[in-house]
């Protein structure tokens, strides 16, 4: 079972680091993302290649959104979910409840909405001024 790496000063490439933390599923996804411009160090777009220590702020965008962790450990090999959560500290603003709403449906069979149903949704949307 691999150990984080606490020793101050230790590096490792950032691809390396984002899938041995589960940020990503493959390695190769990881790399995919740097060369993307979607991996941030202390503000900076990296290469999959550049060298991270402890204590760096990485910014990640993924499909599920924006992950800002901080880097407290460094991690050789993937590991199990528990020991590489202790590789990092996750700065993440919680998400807006708004944007977790569930997607109103309609009832099977009522067919399409009619003008007047477009017309009340789009109020309770705030969509028109009327």
């Amino acid at each position: 079972m691999p150990e984080p790496d606490f020793t101050p000063g230790a590096t490792m490439r950032v691809d390396v680091w984002l899938w041995s933390v589960r940020m990503f599923r493959a390695r190769s996804a990881a790399t995919t993302a740097c060369r993307g411009g979607h991996v941030h160090v202390d503000g900076q777009r990296v290469k999959a290649a550049a060298k991270i220590t402890a204590g760096q702020e990485i910014r990640v965008r993924t499909p599920g959104g924006e992950r800002i962790l901080r880097v407290t450990a460094l991690l050789a090999t993937r590991a199990a979910a528990p020991i590489a959560q202790r590789c990092y500290e996750d700065l993440t603003p919680p998400p807006d409840p708004a944007l977790r709403a569930p997607v109103p449906r309609r009832d099977r069979g009522t067919g399409r909405p009619t003008k007047k149903d477009r017309r009340a949704l789009d109020r309770l949307r705030g969509r028109t001024s009327d």
